[in-house]
């Protein structure tokens, strides 16, 4: 794994060395295009509209275009401008961690002490969970200064970065100020209805269906060439009979309830029976 950014976190007249890695990563299969019909790889050329010429990346500038008037901003436009190209990580203030709203939440880092001595580096993360305290930071990333959180992650620290205030769309629905009442009963049924679902979050239950279907189909056709039958080695499920839309959403809650229910059992006694063998 590389380091992607070294620096520090700046706070007062204390400083953390660190080196910033991205914490995640895709796990899609890459795939390119091809002509269906011979196979051959699919390629594509950048071509001006006006000349007809094959452009070269080096020779393309930026347009913006408000649907009156465009101007073309070129690289040395883009080199004028005011970025930042501090090392810091500068911490601007310290906020309760339920104040950060996940919407505003976007890619994520972790950071690597890289001081010999790491003090400092587990004197702040001590402090943000003693504190249950969340830094608000700016750091610049590929000279673009990011407005971002820095919190605790395990043992290590973590920088997320953040969408700005005015990225988050503002909606006001209708079906919000419906007139309808909800019954002391149907939260009732609807809170039995949580409970039965609830459970320790465990992610590495779950995976992406959609990509291991995937690799399945690649691994077949390398194996069998492109004369495999979808359907024998991709039987669909049968899809579970419904009553049609249910106009009782207490009748609904409780088949609900009682469904969520039986699965569990169903799903604990299958566990027991593989615990046992």
């Amino acid at each position: 794994m590389r380091a992607i950014w070294t620096g520090s976190i700046a706070f007062g007249l204390v400083n953390v060395p660190v080196k910033v890695y991205s914490a995640t990563e895709s796990h899609d299969l890459s795939m390119h295009q091809v002509h269906n019909k011979d196979g051959g790889r699919i390629r594509y050329e950048r071509h001006c509209e006006i000349c007809g010429e094959s452009v070269d990346y080096a020779n393309i500038d930026r347009a913006y275009d408000d649907g009156d008037n465009r101007v073309i901003i070129t690289k040395d436009d883009f080199q004028a401008l005011p970025a930042d190209h501090s090392d810091d990580i500068d911490v601007l203030q310290f906020v309760p961690n339920d104040q950060i709203d996940p919407i505003m939440l976007e890619k994520a880092y972790f950071l690597e002490p890289t001081s010999k001595t790491p003090k400092s580096y587990l004197l702040l993360h001590q402090t943000l969970e003693d504190t249950d305290k969340t830094a608000i930071v700016k750091i610049t990333l590929r000279t673009r200064t990011r407005l971002a959180i820095l919190r605790t992650c395990g043992k290590l620290l973590m920088i997320q970065t953040l969408r700005w205030d005015d990225e988050i769309r503002e909606v006001d629905f209708k079906g919000i100020h419906s007139e309808a009442k909800i019954t002391k009963k149907e939260r009732e049924m609807s809170a039995q209805l949580v409970e039965s679902y609830a459970e320790d979050f465990t992610p590495e239950e779950f995976s992406d269906d959609y990509q291991v279907e995937l690799r399945k189909l690649i691994d077949t056709k390398l194996e069998a060439g492109e004369s495999v039958d979808l359907e024998e080695a991709f039987p669909k499920e049968e899809e579970e009979e419904t009553e049609g839309d249910v106009v009782d959403l207490m009748e609904a809650l409780r088949k609900s309830v009682d469904h969520a229910r039986s699965t569990k059992q169903s799903g604990s006694k299958k566990s027991g029976k593989r615990k046992a063998g």
